[in-house]
C-alpha cells in the first residue's frame, strides 16, 4: 500500500523553502545587504522611530549598490583598455615620448593610419602667441570662427561626410573627424581625413579618437606652457 506525502499549505511550503535557501546560502545573504533587508521586517518604537537594526541593514544595502557600480565602472574602464588597437596605443606612447611641440604634431599627424585615416592635421585659427608652433609641418592656420562653425559653441568633436577643403585645403576627403583642442585662448582642431565614407562611424572609433585628442591637447599645452582655457 502507497503512502503519500503529507500535504501542506503553500505559503508553508514556500517559507520552508526560503528557510532552506538561506540555511545553504548563509555567506551570500551576509554579503548582500539588500536581500538582507528583505528579510527583516522595519520596526518603530513608541515614538516612531525605525530601529538601529534596519538602519544598519539599509545602510549595507546602499554601501552594496554604490561598490557594485564602482566595480562596473572600473571594469567599463579596463575593457576599453583592452579594446584600444596596437596602433592607437603606440601614437598615445609617441604623444608622452614627444619631446617639443614640434615632435608632439609629428606623432599627431602620423597617427592618422591608426584610425583609418589618410591625413592628419593641426588646425589652429589664430597665430597669436604661437607664431613659432605654426611654421611647424603639420599646422594649418584657419579663419576665426571655423572651430564654432565645426564642432558647435561648446562641443569638444563632430565625424563630417565633407569640409576637406576648409580644414585641409583640398577636396577629395569623404570622412572627417574634427575634435576641439582646449591649449589656450587660440581655437584649435585636430582633424583626420579619410578619402573613404563613413571612415570613422562607430562608437569604438569615435571614443579612441577623442581619448587620442586629449592626448594631443596635454601634449601641446605641456609644450607650450599653456593654461587651460
Amino acid at each position: 500500500m502507497s503512502e503519500s506525502a503529507p500535504s501542506r499549505e503553500p505559503h508553508i511550503a514556500a517559507a520552508e523553502a526560503v528557510k532552506a535557501y538561506i540555511r545553504m546560502h548563509r555567506d551570500q545573504l551576509a554579503a548582500d545587504g539588500e536581500l538582507l533587508s528583505l528579510l527583516v521586517p522595519a520596526r518603530a518604537d513608541e515614538d516612531g522611530v525605525i530601529d538601529f537594526t534596519r538602519y544598519v541593514l539599509e545602510k549595507l544595502r546602499d554601501e552594496n549598490l554604490a561598490l557594485k557600480a564602482e566595480r562596473d565602472a572600473l571594469k567599463s574602464v579596463a575593457d576599453r583598455g583592452t579594446r584600444l588597437s596596437d596602433g592607437v596605443k603606440r601614437a598615445i606612447l609617441d604623444l608622452i615620448d614627444a619631446r617639443s611641440f614640434a615632435e608632439a604634431i609629428l606623432a599627431a599627424t602620423a597617427a592618422a593610419p591608426a584610425f583609418g585615416a589618410d591625413r592628419a592635421v593641426f588646425c589652429i585659427e589664430a597665430a597669436d602667441g604661437l607664431a613659432a608652433a605654426t611654421s611647424c609641418e603639420g599646422v594649418r592656420l584657419i579663419a576665426p570662427g571655423t572651430v564654432t562653425a565645426v564642432v558647435g559653441p561648446d562641443g569638444m568633436g563632430a565625424i563630417l561626410s565633407g569640409g576637406g577643403e576648409l580644414l585641409f585645403g583640398r577636396t577629395g576627403y569623404r570622412s572627417l573627424a574634427a575634435f576641439r583642442l582646449r591649449i589656450g585662448s587660440q581655437p584649435a582642431l585636430y582633424v583626420l581625413g579619410s578619402l573613404a565614407e563613413n571612415r570613422f562611424d562607430g562608437r569604438d572609433c569615435e571614443a579612441d579618437l577623442g581619448l587620442f585628442a586629449r592626448a594631443l591637447e596635454r601634449a601641446i599645452r605641456a609644450w607650450l606652457d599653456l593654461p587651460k582655457s
